[in-house]
């Protein structure tokens, strides 16, 4: 996978991601379906730190911070659908500008041992952040059903 090729499938990504929640709004940003869930701003905000996540984890000399309890804790201050959309895709240009410093040979050398993704190609992380982003899509658009809207088709304008 060359470095244009992850860059294609991170714009892709954040094509998708966008499209399919536009349906929320501001006024959402609040909702959850039940107690302790994340609210549809915490969900966003996930998303973001998670594309942070896979592009620093890849390339650290220590792997993925497992430091999951500060994770949820930062995602859960996240009270602003806006705030966590500008995060999403402040970390959507981070990964793309990433992608760009790396070669194709950096892209191909293995994840540093450890229980999330050791040992597999660093590329192998494209696939991993588009599962959970449409994890969490398809999250959003149960959000989004339950507060009586229409979400759009994720895959291109209608």
């Amino acid at each position: 996978m060359t470095p244009d090729d992850i860059s294609i499938s991170v714009e892709t990504n954040r094509d998708y991601f966008n499209r399919s929640t536009r349906s929320l709004k501001e006024e959402n940003s609040a909702f959850v379906p039940a107690p302790g869930l994340y609210t549809a701003a915490s969900v966003v905000a996930h998303v973001a730190q998670t594309v942070d996540w896979f592009f620093s984890g890849a390339f650290a000399e220590a792997g993925f911070d497992l430091d999951f309890e500060k994770m949820d804790q930062d995602v859960r201050g996240c009270t602003s659908l806006e705030e966590a959309r500008t995060w999403f895709n402040e970390a959507t240009d981070r990964a793309k500008a990433a992608t760009a410093e790396h070669t194709a040979e950096e892209w191909a050398a293995p994840i540093p041992p450890g229980p999330i993704m050791g040992g597999l190609p660093r590329f192998a992380i494209v696939s991993a952040l588009t599962d959970h982003t449409a994890h969490h899509r398809g999250a959003l658009t149960i959000y989004a059903r339950l507060l009586g809207l229409v979400p759009p088709m994720p895959y291109m304008e209608t």
